[in-house]
């Protein structure tokens, strides 16, 4: 079976990011490894990833080998300022599950939005009583070189479909 609408795929890949700056590439580095320990399942259409991700995987089957990279336009764009913001740091006091560590500068908070999704922030400047938090995606800015391998392309069942999202001990995720 290929990669298509309504298909359950399991693939390992590492992803490394670069960023150009003043018309230089970066070196590319590691930022995630999904290995034989810990494949990627996702209901096609559903992964979570940029768009473009599952286009370019279309119509590869189980098996076979992929390297491809994304340039920023369609990965995650580019930093948006509206997206760093100020809050008040008593937010993030230790009754609602924050150590003063957690507040350091560069950390990725883990967070939710009001509709119950999880999401990041990154801790830019703790100024205090304030914290000032950059809620882009970590991987704004950067282009995405994705290397792999597919190892399961299966027809999803029906509750998966209804679902939207891949279950049973395979593939877990929120």
């Amino acid at each position: 079976m290929k990669i298509q609408e309504n298909a359950v795929v399991g693939l390992t890949y590492e992803l490394k990011v670069s960023k150009e700056e003043d018309g230089i590439e970066s070196a590319p580095f590691s930022v995630e490894i999904r290995d034989e320990e810990d494949p990627f399942y996702f209901l096609f259409g559903q992964s979570g990833l940029p768009e473009k991700f599952e286009e370019l995987l279309a119509g590869k089957a189980e098996g076979e080998s992929f390297a491809f990279d994304i340039a920023v336009a369609d990965a995650y764009g580019e930093p948006d300022d509206e997206l760093v913001i100020s809050l008040p740091a008593e937010q993030f006091s230790g009754e609602r599950g924050f150590s003063p560590e957690m507040l350091d500068e560069g950390n990725f908070l883990p967070l939710v939005d009001e509709n119950g999704y999880s999401m990041q922030a990154k801790v830019l400047k703790n100024m205090g009583e304030t914290l000032l938090l950059d809620f882009n995606h970590p991987l704004v800015g950067f282009d995405l070189h994705f290397e792999g391998k597919i190892n399961e392309v299966r027809e999803a069942t029906k509750e998966e479909l209804e679902h939207g999202h891949v279950h049973g001990e395979h593939g877990e995720h929120e």
